[in-house]
């Protein structure tokens, strides 16, 4: 039928309009969003101040600029964190905004929680399907060491996001013929501030990322390597100007680098944080060492698998190895730019070296890094069940479906059985449901059944294979969610799930009751509790690693620092950056942190200490606040401890000794 149209009226330019629909995926979008929102928020204040480390630092941004670029344990920036300073940036803007408190600390890490499901989703969603971008969703929201740390302040949460958004340039990277070279220096810039989130974990990525790109891109060859060389410019000045900055400003005009011996923050960059955690290599460490089972069990493949690692991680771990290899083999002959090897490229590249360094590096790795992996388990879960999916009436994508569902429930099985005493019905459910699956899914294709009954099974099929594929972990997360978390070593699930030798979540996590909560697993209010403590430099493990600290300062304790704080650029000192942050979190004053994290640092020596004394600039020396154990042997504040007791008389504020420095022989 033809239609008649005016001459004149077809050479006006038309208005350009938006047509938005809100169609079944983009609710289903949003109800993941939103579900994911209010798992991640909800009874989000259980975890008090959380890592009472990084919580200091939050509190000395939210107050003091200064602090806040250089990311100061303290307001007067005398030392910095073991870290670069982007996610308490972040947080300390949300404390200058909304004050600082537990949720305007908290909620900026669950929203970046949210997002990043968000940029899963629609990296799947642009080369699969709807369906699959939800699946893949979900599996990164319900992973347990996900719903842990996106509910924590530790740097991981901005981490993750900026890589999954990293991931998403990649992918429109590659769609892209005219714009690929912004979509590739976007992607740059995000792993960039990565590195001012945590260092040289967020480069772990760069060799899939690079690849990817390279492999699938649509510019022709030259253009692609220029391309790289574009992101890797954008990425050395997204993440060299803060470095940049720091190396410049004079010693004298900065706080000390903690973490480093040298006071250096390339020094931090590629000793500590970087090349110590492969080699084992760390000075100034809390532990490390070549293989050193106390802090991430033996090195090897098998890491992955076992204990703590297995039950915050590795619920689809196997899963999406499958998922890698499905990808590659579906892609077949297919032209360079196919996006199913591509996508096996990016995302599976970012799980396989992410995993192997983890598996093999000899320094300090806790369980809660296994993060990491998430996002990419979820994404290659969710595009290979698509393909699979797709295909199910043909034998062999049908067969390797059926097989994937069974090593999953068998694996969740075991990773259940873990902890027998708890919920025990449900391992029964996992496998049961993951058997009825497989079976339905291998025996329908070979009935005759009306469409409609057909696609009924389908659907039914479908929801047995995500019940036994989501449950385990989705069990652990409700428990996570659940259950107070303190501490430097917080670690996700039910009580006695894995663990490293038998001590869930480590020192001043989750063993019973965490440090720092009441028995019913609320937080106490600073100035409620008493310390108990026997002078310069002693303490615990619960004080050495931080957490729940702050129950432990006493009323009245935290009366004499307020009041004793004023003329003085520090109200006290105390050894170790974890015994300084509830000090200074319950005060709300600047509390020098001696030695850094662990006690260890040179900074300040003893001269540099003696001069600020008398000049007095620090009032109060606190006897072993939580100090460190290695703090009382190491370095110079071992030196300064001891020069304290022998020059100063002691008092008892509450339960913890307490030097006045305005008084005595040394002042």
């Amino acid at each position: 039928m033809a239609t008649l149209t005016d001459p004149v009226e077809a050479t006006r330019p038309r208005a350009i309009t938006t047509q938005y629909t809100l169609g079944k995926d983009k609710v289903l979008y949003g109800g993941l969003l939103a579900l994911t929102a209010i798992a991640y928020l909800w009874g989000l204040s259980k975890n008090g101040y959380a890592n009472e480390y990084y919580a200091a630092a939050v509190q000395a941004g939210s107050t003091s600029w200064k602090a806040w670029f250089f990311g100061s344990l303290d307001s007067s920036s005398f030392i910095t964190v073991d870290k670069t300073p982007a996610s308490l940036w972040v947080m300390g803007l949300s404390g200058r905004i909304f004050g600082f408190n537990t949720w305007s600390m908290l909620v900026p890490e669950a929203l970046m929680g949210v997002a990043s499901v968000g940029f899963v989703y629609v990296a799947v969603r642009r080369w699969f399907s709807a369906n699959a971008g939800l699946l893949a969703g979900a599996i990164l929201a319900m992973t347990p060491v996900a719903v842990l740390m996106f509910r924590f302040n530790n740097p991981d949460a901005l981490l993750i996001l900026l890589l999954c958004a990293g991931a998403w340039a990649v992918t429109r990277a590659i769609d892209s013929v005219k714009h690929s070279a912004r979509w590739m220096i976007l992607a740059g810039a995000l792993v960039g501030f990565g590195f001012l989130t945590k260092m040289l974990q967020a480069f772990l990525i760069l060799p899939a990322f690079g690849i990817a790109y390279l492999v699938a891109g649509k510019p022709a060859v030259g253009k692609r390597l220029l391309h790289l060389v574009l992101a890797t410019v954008s990425l050395i000045v997204s993440a060299g100007w803060w470095v940049a900055i720091v190396e410049l400003i004079p010693a004298s005009a900065r706080p000390y680098i903690g973490g480093s011996s040298t006071n250096s923050i390339l020094e931090l960059t590629l000793g500590y944080n970087g090349l110590g955690r492969l080699n084992g290599n760390e000075t100034g460490s809390v532990g490390g060492g070549a293989g050193n089972p106390g802090w991430g069990g033996a090195a090897g493949v098998q890491r992955l698998f076992n204990g703590e690692f297995a039950s915050q991680i590795a619920w689809l771990l196997p899963a999406a190895l499958l998922a890698t290899i499905v990808l590659v083999v579906a892609s077949g002959k297919a032209p360079r730019t196919d996006r199913k090897r591509a996508f096996a490229l990016l995302w599976g590249g970012w799980l396989v070296v992410t995993g192997l360094v983890f598996s093999y590096m000899q320094g300090i790795i806790h369980s809660y890094y296994m993060i990491a992996l998430a996002p990419a388990i979820g994404a290659l879960i969710g595009a290979a069940m698509a393909v699979l999916w797709k295909r199910r009436t043909e034998w062999l994508p049908r067969t390797t479906l059926a097989g994937g569902i069974l090593l999953t429930a068998g694996w969740s099985f075991a990773l259940l059985n873990q902890t027998p005493t708890w919920q025990p019905w449900l391992r029964g459910v996992v496998l049961a449901t993951g058997v009825v699956a497989a079976g339905l899914l291998m025996v329908l294709p070979e009935l005759k059944l009306h469409r409609t009954a057909a696609r009924r099974a389908g659907l039914f099929t479908a929801a047995l294979l995500t019940v036994s594929a989501l449950a385990g972990p989705t069990a652990y997360s409700v428990a996570t969610i659940n259950t107070a978390h303190a501490g430097a070593l917080p670690s996700a699930g039910p009580s006695g799930a894995g663990g490293m030798g038998g001590m869930r979540g480590g020192f001043g996590g989750r063993m019973g009751t965490p440090p720092g909560q009441t028995g019913t697993g609320t937080p106490q209010q600073p100035g409620t509790g008493t310390t108990q403590q026997a002078g310069p430099g002693g303490g615990g493990m619960g004080g050495f690693l931080g957490g729940g600290g702050i129950s432990g300062v006493s009323n009245e304790l935290v009366t004499l620092l307020q009041q004793g704080a004023k003329g003085y650029t520090w109200a006290a000192a105390a050894v170790t950056a974890n015994g300084a942050a509830p000090l200074q979190i319950a005060s709300g004053e600047p509390i020098m942190a001696i030695g850094g994290f662990n006690g260890t640092d040179q900074a300040p020596s003893l001269d540099e200490f003696k001069q600020l004394v008398a000049q007095g600039k620090v009032h109060y020396f606190i006897g072993s606040s939580g100090g460190g154990m290695m703090g009382g042997r190491n370095g110079t504040s071992s030196e300064i401890a001891t020069w304290v007791s022998e020059n100063f008389t002691a008092q008892t504020v509450g339960s913890t000794t307490v030097y006045d420095l305005s008084t005595g022989t040394g002042a």
